[in-house]
This record gives C-alpha cells, structure tokens and sequence, in this order.
C-alpha cells in the first residue's frame, strides 16, 4: 500500500509539472507567433505612434477613434482561434472581396478578387482578406469618388450590410486599412465594369 501511495504521488507531481509547463509555455509559443506576424508588428507600431501622438498632441476625437480601432484589431489577431478571415454579404448586390492568389496564378499583385454572392459567406479555411468598393463618377452635387479597397486584419469575422437611407455598404468592424489604386499591390479596377471584365471567379463559399 506504501509503495503504491509513493507512486501515485509521484504520477500527480509529474503531471502537475507538466500543467505547469505548458501554462507557462503556451504564452511563449504564442508570441513567438505574434511577434512574426506582419498584421501584428504593423498594428502595434501604428497603436504606439497614435499613443505617443495622444499623449505630445492632446486627445481629440479623431485620435481616440483611431487607438480604439487600433487597439480592436490587436485584440482580433491576438484572440482569433483561427488565422483565416470570414467575410459575409448581407447586402443585395454581388461583393468583389480579396483573397489569396490561386497557386498556377501569374498575377504580380498581393492577392487576388473574388465574387461573394449576397446572402453568402467565405468558406472558414478561405482566408477573405478585404473588399473591393467601386468608385463612383462625378455629379453635380458632389465629386468624383474613387474606388478602394478596405483590408481587414486576420480572423476578422466581417458582415457586410447595406445601409438603407444612404445604399452605401457598410462593415461590422472597422478596416486595418483603406487603399485607393498606386498605394497597395492590390489590384484595384477604375470600375466596377473593368473588374468583372477580368474574369473574376468565386470566393469558396461555406455550404
């Protein structure tokens, strides 16, 4: 019975160390992670920039949103179980979202646009990691608007809406980034008519 005891005691020290081990090394595995990953070397030098602008400049408004934006996309990538964003169109239109380049694809661009039917959802292995916004021509109330292109961190979970007032699309979350064509390697169509013009395919879609 004594020997038994001793080495049930044992089985209990080893396999608390191991506990122990791994409480301590997950956090260590996991910023080994962050530390290479480009979103999260990019938001935390920009949310130290609009920290140190806040605290030389004085708070306003503008720089608030901007470390709470920032601040929210950190907690994303730090957070996100999986690494792949998922975006969904609750609009009533076609989305052109972005995504990784196909393998055999001759593309010099970053990535690649892709067709989101309304009312559907990127498949959750299917990294979306943007949306393609056409850009609008010239009126007499107001100027011309160009096209963008909104990035979004990883693991973000997007749901595209259309605003119904304004009929503009709108996003859950706030983007990382907003790109007009020339100041991203993204590709970004003058129009909506040249992007469907370049044969664009459809997003994987979840079932």
């Amino acid at each position: 019975m004594k020997l038994f005891n001793n080495t049930l005691v044992k089985i209990t020290l080893v396999c608390l160390l191991l506990l122990v081990n791994l409480m301590i090394a997950q956090p260590s595995w996991a910023g080994k992670e962050l530390a290479n990953d480009p979103d999260y070397v990019e938001i935390t030098k920009s949310l130290e920039s609009a920290l140190l602008e806040k605290q030389s400049q004085g708070s306003t408004p503008e720089i608030e949103q901007k470390i709470s934006n920032l601040q929210y996309q950190k907690y994303i990538v730090e957070n996100s179980e999986d690494p792949a964003g998922i975006c969904r169109n609750e609009t009533n239109e076609t989305l052109l979202i972005y995504g990784e380049k196909p393998k055999k694809s001759t593309s010099t661009y970053d990535n690649e646009l892709y067709l989101l039917p309304s009312g559907a959802e990127t498949d959750d292995e299917w990294d979306c990691q943007g949306v393609y916004i056409p850009g609008q021509a010239a009126t007499e109330e107001q100027a011309a608007i160009p096209p963008k292109a909104f990035k979004f961190v990883h693991g973000t979970r997007l749901v595209a809406t259309t605003n119904p007032e304004t009929k503009e699309i709108e996003f859950n979350l706030p983007p990382a980034k907003v790109f007009q064509s020339g100041e991203a390697n993204w590709l970004i169509p003058e129009n909506l008519q040249a992007a469907l013009d370049a044969g664009i395919t459809t997003a994987k879609i979840n079932d």
